[in-house]
């Protein structure tokens, strides 16, 4: 069975959306699936939906995660994931917790190619500032939070991969995650045949 695409983990400024558009670059096949946002902020990323819409989906059953944070809702639309894995698309999302994460993979172990982008507090609150955020204060909750969900939920299986961005280039980090990838998808492909993503 092939992996239905890459979940990346971290904290704030980790490196999530600069190693995805990197990865983008290299290989056509992935593909940021952007979570939907009710609230302001920052739009890189995210659709921007009313929270009537928001219930809707809910309703259908088709919301796969769901994070109130920075006062802001997102959400992940089960549909989403689906249509672009048909279209033949690998599928990135970004996460910023585990239940979240848990979620999205359900029952099944290798469904997603599970990445964690680490970086120290200090690097966040650097990159964040310098970034313009105006929130950094919270980025630096986030990032403790992160921390302790680490701690407390995973054992050192959890991630297929991880990545120092601190430390690792932007490329070299794109390469990593092509390659986890497509072990993770060979890995589950009949021996008679080769997987296609």
């Amino acid at each position: 069975m092939s992996p239905q695409g890459v979940v990346i983990y971290g904290p704030p400024a980790s490196g999530k959306d600069t190693i995805t558009a990197a990865l983008t670059r290299l290989d056509a096949r992935f593909t940021l699936l952007p979570k939907l946002k009710v609230g302001t902020g920052r739009a890189d990323g995210y659709e921007f939906v009313s929270a009537e819409h928001l219930d809707k989906l809910r309703d259908a059953g088709r919301l796969v995660a769901e994070t109130h944070r920075y006062g802001n809702v997102y959400a992940i639309d089960r549909q989403m994931i689906e249509d672009r894995h048909a279209a033949g698309y690998v599928p990135v999302v970004h996460m910023g917790n585990l239940n979240d994460l848990r979620r999205l993979i359900g029952r099944t172990p290798d469904s997603w190619l599970r990445v964690l982008l680490w970086v120290p507090r200090e690097v966040t609150e650097q990159r964040s500032r310098s970034r313009g955020d105006v929130d950094t204060h919270k980025r630096l909750t986030a990032w403790d939070e992160t921390l302790t969900d680490l701690e407390t939920s995973t054992d050192a299986g959890f991630f297929h991969l991880r990545l120092h961005t601190d430390r690792l280039g932007v490329d070299a980090a794109a390469r990593e995650i092509r390659g986890a990838y497509d072990r993770l998808r060979q890995a589950g492909c009949p021996q008679s045949q080769e997987c296609r993503p």
